[in-house]
């Protein structure tokens, strides 16, 4: 298993569909905002119920947008966690807005019970990240939401599919930002994402501030359909191409979902009687193993002794933001300390997952990490 993770079984399989897709789509004479942009949004809508929703450029840009769209900027402080990726915070200050950091639970997903006593009257909005696949405690983040009046951004980029008492990621808050940068459960072969929403009002302005504030959706405006901006945007296309990918892959997401599953199980049945701390479930939660994580304290050791057998692992994520130097400045509190959040970041890592690995494979590495497990 030299790679940790490999999209080439994949397009060999989807290579001749792939390639008509593109065809078809090259041949339209539309490069942006056609066919299979509206085919693709009417789809992913309806298989994540979601009320409303768009494409945009990047997992990135959707937070950002949902951010603007909320009219959360300069003054404002936002909550999140900080063992998530980069982009979570980088779309907060890139909207103006302070991050306050909050700390994690054991499941490596922020702590309602951390929540309420950040707010102050500067807090206008939640993040909650669903990482690694599975989604956060919504029921107790809402009712805190509601109690003071915050909009709540799902970050779904890595827990497209996974439910929560039995419904879909996206759809549990005010908005729902979704990645397709190529590792995620419905990847492209380049950059995109999707922003649910329930509201028909913040998705026409969402389709605004997608590009450059012009009006495609009310023609009653007298601006509609002209080079006009009526709000502050930005460019947040994707094209046609990358979505005549999506939309091939977006049917096949149920079954991607079955097998990172199906991986996962067996992992936990392989590794259930080691020291690793397995990755749980919280109640009324359905994973999608995005990432299966892991805990152990002797994790360098660990890595150490799997490399020499030629075995390289991936940890998610090592350092957390507010430690970063590009983001120590957001905290005026130097002596601000994530204790969960720090410990379980010099433990964990993640092994290989994603749809196309084998069953020989696994059972090679689950091998070689059960004997490097015993000599530690």
């Amino acid at each position: 298993m030299k790679n940790f993770w490999n999209y080439n079984k994949e397009y060999s399989k989807l290579r001749k569909n792939i390639l008509f897709s593109i065809d078809k789509a090259l041949k339209s004479g539309n490069l942006f905002f056609g066919n299979e942009l509206y085919k693709f949004e009417k789809t992913f809508n309806r298989l994540n119920s979601s009320k409303f929703g768009l494409a945009v450029g990047s997992g990135t840009e959707a937070l950002y947008i949902a951010l603007k769209c909320f009219g959360i900027g300069v003054g404002d402080e936002v909550i999140t966690v900080s063992n998530t990726a980069i982009p979570t915070a980088s779309a907060i200050t890139s909207a103006g807005a302070k991050i306050k950091f909050v700390d994690i639970n054991e499941n490596y997903l922020i702590d309602p019970h951390q929540i309420e006593q950040n707010i102050t009257k500067k807090t206008k909005a939640i993040i909650p990240v669903h990482l690694y696949g599975q989604s956060c405690d919504m029921d107790k983040i809402n009712k805190i939401a509601k109690k003071y009046k915050l909009k709540v951004i799902e970050d779904c980029a890595q827990a497209q599919g996974a439910r929560y008492k039995n419904r879909y990621v996206g759809t549990l808050g005010d908005a729902g930002c979704f990645s397709f940068y190529p590792t995620k459960i419905l990847g492209g072969y380049g950059d995109g994402g999707f922003i649910t929403v329930n509201s028909q009002k913040y998705f026409e302005k969402m389709r605004r501030i997608r590009f450059y504030g012009i009006e495609s959706l009310n023609k009653k405006n007298k601006f509609y359909g002209k080079y006009y901006s009526n709000e502050q945007g930005i460019n947040s296309r994707i094209d046609e191409i990358q979505l005549s990918i999506l939309n091939i892959k977006l049917l096949k997401v149920n079954e991607f979902i079955n097998k990172r599953r199906k991986i996962a199980k067996y992992y936990k049945n392989k590794l259930k009687d080691t020291s690793l701390k397995l990755p749980e479930v919280g109640i009324g939660n359905k994973h999608v193993y995005h990432l299966f994580t892991v805990y152990h304290k002797k994790r360098n050791e660990i890595f150490s002794k799997l490399k020499k057998r030629g075995i390289k692992l991936n940890i998610y994520y090592p350092y957390p933001i507010h430690m970063m130097k590009g983001y120590k400045f957001l905290s005026r509190n130097k002596k601000l300390k994530l204790k969960k959040t720090e410990k379980l970041s010099q433990g964990i890592f993640s092994l290989p997952l994603y749809p196309e690995l084998s069953f020989k494979d696994l059972e090679k590495f689950t091998k070689s990490l059960k004997s490097v497990m015993k000599s530690i």
